[in-house]
């Protein structure tokens, strides 16, 4: 998917909302465990529900790796699901890899190739020769993890660097960026450090950033629109939890459906707000 597709789909949709499909199997509805592949039934539901207000979907691996063969086969329909249905829609794999060298090929192969994904998380640790694989290939993109939202990246990230006086976090962003371009690099940015977002955007102002931390964690959407935005949105906001685990009965696709259009009408006020649509 190509960047003026992906704002083109913000542009139709009027929202910039990411369904993070973190399923964890003792969460689902017990209603669903007459199913072969309940996991993947749990996951189409909510697609279903929730399709026409997002522009993308972000399954976790992790939730799908626990469980094995089973998981692997309940993520891969999942996205063949979403690519016959609503071709539309981005579709980005948490995986959060980071190795170099063949692994790396063989990571970007798996992800892009076997199971057709649009993006990948990745954390850029061990430098540009862990990245530069997945950057090869046309029309599918990294996402560099670079500012989160858990407590431990002040560990690392948020240290000051002696030569330059500027947080490690900001060294990654400018480094990295020099590997691929704006059509090719996003950024995780969590929500809860959205007043960074202003230094973030005076080094990439063009680029694209996935904002996790939005729902459940407490991160502000609108502080993400007031500090985020750019001209054509550059923002892609995750909720996880707060949409698909709103119910617990067997109404939750419905309460799905209610909380992710309550997303994307805040969503389209503030694209308006900020003269993007």
């Amino acid at each position: 998917m190509t960047t003026d597709q992906l704002f083109k789909q913000i542009q139709l949709k009027k929202s910039f909302l990411c369904i993070g499909l973190d399923t964890d199997f003792n969460k689902i509805p017990k209603i669903l465990l007459k199913y072969e592949y309940p996991v993947f039934e749990f996951n189409r539901q909510i697609i279903d529900a929730t399709a026409e207000f997002t522009i993308a979907y972000k399954p976790n691996l992790a939730f799908y790796e626990v469980m094995g063969t089973v998981g692997w086969v309940s993520l891969e329909m999942t996205v063949n699901y979403i690519r016959e249905r609503y071709p539309e829609i981005f579709i980005i794999a948490d995986a959060k890899r980071g190795d170099i060298g063949n692994t790396s090929k063989m990571y970007a192969k798996a992800f892009f190739e076997k199971m057709n994904f649009d993006a990948i998380t990745l954390s850029p640790y061990m430098g540009s020769d862990s990245i530069t694989p997945f950057l090869e290939y046309q029309n599918k993109w990294v996402i560099i993890l670079a500012l989160t939202s858990n407590a431990g990246a002040n560990d690392f990230q948020l240290l000051t660097l002696k030569e330059n006086d500027n947080h490690l976090y900001k060294n990654v962003i400018r480094l990295s960026k020099t590997w691929g371009s704006e059509h090719n690099l996003m950024y995780v940015i969590g929500a809860t450090q959205a007043e960074m977002l202003q230094e973030v955007r005076k080094i990439i102002p063009d680029h694209f950033l996935l904002i996790p931390g939005v729902g459940a964690q407490g991160g502000s959407l609108a502080d993400v629109a007031l500090y985020g935005f750019n001209k054509q949105c550059g923002l892609i906001v995750n909720s996880s939890r707060a949409i698909i685990y709103a119910d617990c009965t067997n109404d939750f696709a419905k309460v799905a459906h209610t909380k992710a259009q309550e997303v994307q009408e805040e969503m389209k006020m503030l694209l308006t707000q900020y003269k993007i649509l």
